[in-house]
Formats: structure tokens, C-alpha cells, sequence
């Protein structure tokens, strides 16, 4: 059936699909940032212009579909399929296969994605993802000077610096906006263009993305480190994902796919929480069509005491559903243990043995809790920058070896 809808000239579309079929129009619609329904449209324009059959596509246990469809056409795609004897759902499945078709998403994604996550607070997670950030941007020169002064052999030396000089987006996806504060810089806003209203109304923006990034000063990053800065509202954004006409689990994808082009990696500091703003998290760092196993995932920091090994649990759980629920791959790049102090004894040293024991996902490194890092956030300095070759940076360069050899 065919019911007008009053915001605008179109009509919806209400039918079915099969499950994958339409699983793979969505991903494919937020790879190439189009509205599933011009998708749909663009299909269906290509399925009534075709002369010869298509293959019929096998519809059994197809689920509900809807769209939006401009005025009329709704109609003359039914007149279509009545002519052309087949049933709607039929004819729809084709069109959408024609789509996918002839909008292919290209053999690799453009940037590699990271995501760094835990929904427990208080782990690092900011930290994390800054120094990764910074380490895979440091120039190679810069690497090699400070692996070669904390004592490593050339070669060591020269394997670290392999994973520099990269360009790299660093995202502030966390609503507290702790790593916007960290490096200087003031939340958006609220009512100004920010990652939260190119999630939710893209439609209305009128700026792109990539004008919203800043550049992270130091000659140590050659001005390939950007960062996103948070949004003063994105503590709205899981209500206002609850009410997102799109699917609500590519909303991240759907915003940054059109800046992945200017980017080799896009690291992101995700909320500690587990609602909808960090399903679309995670679904961001899924392995896409084409792209190798373990080029993009997550990286989740843990601390070396029992809670932290409870949270773990529960962030798993999510990633499962999540894969269950969209039949995708979430790669678990690594975990990195953060704030390490062996002076805490027992408890202390057997949780980092425990963590290192899963063996999958291994350990990357293990950040010890010392003073640079906070010096660093109160000089509102990027780590690496402000101490260069203290233990913490090092391990920050040891996480971006282990990310660049998955």
C-alpha cells in the first residue's frame, strides 16, 4: 500500500525484503552516504528501464520494509510488476539488487577505523585513544629518535616507526568531551553543526564535516593529526537516536563516511555506556565488505583489578548481540592494560597475568600509571609532544606497531 506522507512529496513504501538483502542496502547506503530511500528509488528507476529479465530472487522469509518513495512512482512500479507478472516483493528485491549492483562499495574502505571502548569509566580510555592517535601520526623520525633514547635496538627502533606517520582523525565521541579538554579545545556548542546534527539531521547541515576538524599543533605530527571535537549536546544523542527515522546503528558511519577519503586511520574515544551512540560505535568499527580481518575493531582498555574484568563481560555481550542482530565481524584489535602499578601487589600483578593469559584479544601494551600523562592533560599538551620519550609514550607507540601488524 501506498499512504502520502504531508512533510514532503513522496509516498511510503510498505513491503518486504529479505533479511540480507536488506542488511547489505543499508551498509551500502551509509558506505556511499545515500538516504536508503533514494536508494530504493534509484532501483526501482533502474529496474523499470530494463528490457531484459532479471533472475528471480529468493523472497521466502523476507521481513517488513518501508520507505519513502517520490509522488507517483509507487504506483507505476506496481503497474510494472502487474505488466511484467511478478509479485511486489519480488520486483522490489530485484530493484534493490540492481542497486547494489551498480553502486558497488569499492575492494577496501578508504580509512581504517578504531574504536576504543569500555563502558566502565575511569579506565583511560581518553588516554588511549589520544596517544594511539598520536603515535600512529608522529613522523618516523621522531619515532626513531625517541625508541632509540629509551634504549631499543635499531631494529626494534625502525618497527616502530613503521606504523608512524599516518593521517589520522581523532574523534571526541564521548558527550563528557574529556579529550577536547585535554588538548585544548571547547566542546561545540549546543545548536551549532557538530558530529551529533550530522548523525541526526544531516539533510540540515550546511557545512561538511571535514570543516569542523582541527588540526593538532606539533612539528612532531606534521600536521596529520586532526581531531573532531565532542558536541555540548551529545548527551542527547541516544534520545535523539530512539527517534532517528534511519537506522539508528549506522548513524556514526553515515556521518564521517563522506571525511574517510582524507584519512588513513579514524580513531575514536567512545562513552562509557552501553546505549544506542555506542551500538553505532561499535557497528563503526565492524570489518566491511572487502576490507582485510582485523584492519579496523576495537581496542579496549582495562585496568589490572576485578571490576574491571566484570565490565569486560558486559562490553562483550554487547559486541555479540551486535553481531548476532546485523550478521557482522567485530574484531577485538587488542586490549591495552592502562594505569598498571605493580606497588599495589596481589591484586595488581595476578589481574594483569590473567589478562595477558586470554591470548585473544592480546595484550598490547601495558601503560604504567606515572606522572606525564597527567602533567600532559594539566599542559592541555598532546603526550607525545609534551614528553616524548617517557615509558608512556613508548607504550603508546607499541599499541600503533600492534594495530599496524593486525
Amino acid at each position: 500500500m501506498a499512504t502520502p506522507n504531508s512533510a514532503a512529496d513522496r509516498e511510503k513504501l510498505v513491503s518486504k525484503l529479505p533479511a540480507a538483502l536488506k542488511q547489505s542496502l543499508k551498509v551500502r547506503a551509509a558506505q556511499l552516504s545515500t538516504d536508503v530511500q533514494d536508494a530504493v528509488a534509484a532501483g526501482i528507476h533502474a529496474w523499470r528501464a530494463r528490457v531484459e529479465p532479471m533472475p528471480t530472487i529468493d523472497t521466502a522469509g523476507a521481513e517488513s520494509f518501508g520507505t519513502y518513495l517520490p509522488e507517483g512512482l509507487y504506483d507505476e512500479f506496481k503497474q510494472d510488476c502487474r505488466d511484467r507478472d511478478v509479485s511486489y516483493i519480488q520486483g522490489l528485491a530485484q530493484s534493490v539488487a540492481l542497486w547494489l549492483a551498480h553502486n558497488p562499495a569499492g575492494e577496501e574502505p578508504v580509512a581504517r577505523r578504531i574504536v576504543v571502548c569500555n563502558q566502565k569509566g575511569g579506565v583511560g580510555k581518553t588516554s588511549v585513544a589520544a596517544g594511539l592517535a598520536q603515535a600512529l601520526a608522529e613522523g618516523e623520525e621522531h619515532i626513531l629518535k625517541a625508541a632509540l633514547a629509551a634504549g631499543l635496538t635499531k631494529k626494534d627502533a625502525k618497527e616502530l616507526a613503521e606504523a608512524g606517520g599516518l593521517r589520522v582523525l581523532l574523534v571526541d565521541y564521548d558527550p563528557q568531551g574529556h579529550l577536547s579538554h585535554q588538548l585544548g579545545l571547547k566542546a561545540i556548542p549546543a545548536g551549532e553543526e557538530s558530529l551529533v546534527t550530522h548523525m541526526l539531521h544531516r539533510e540540515q547541515t550546511q557545512h561538511p564535516l571535514l570543516d569542523l576538524t582541527v588540526p593538532i599543533d606539533g612539528e612532531r605530527f606534521g600536521g596529520r593529526l586532526h581531531i573532531l571535537p565532542a558536541a555540548f549536546d551529545a548527551f542527547l544523542l541516544d534520545s535523539g537516536l530512539t527517534m532517528f527515522r534511519g537506522p539508528r546503528h549506522a548513524a556514526l558511519e553515515r556521518a564521517l563516511a563522506p571525511i574517510e577519503e582524507h584519512f588513513d586511520v579514524i580513531v575514536i574515544d567512545s562513552p562509557p555506556s552501553l546505549g544506542l551512540a555506542m551500538d553505532a560505535g561499535i557497528y563503526y568499527g565492524r570489518q566491511r565488505d572487502g576490507e582485510k580481518p582485523d584492519a579496523s575493531g576495537l581496542i579496549i582498555p582495562v585496568e589490572a583489578e576485578d571490576t574491571s574484568a566484570q565490565a569486560y563481560g558486559m562490553l562483550i555481550s554487547q559486541i555479540d548481540s551486535l553481531a548476532r542482530d546485523y550478521d557482522i565481524q567485530i574484531g577485538q584489535l587488542g586490549l591495552v592494560i592502562n594505569k598498571y602499578d605493580s606497588r599495589r601487589g596481589y591484586i595488581a600483578t595476578s589481574s594483569r597475568d590473567k589478562w595477558k593469559s586470554l591470548g585473544t584479544p592480546p595484550v598490547l601494551a601495558i601503560v604504567s600509571d606515572l606522572k606525564e600523562q597527567r602533567e600532559a592533560v594539566r599542559m592541555q599538551r598532546s603526550l607525545l609532544d609534551y614528553s616524548p620519550n617517557s615509558e608512556q609514550s613508548q607504550a603508546m607507540r607499541q599499541i600503533a606497531k600492534g594495530v599496524k601488524l593486525t
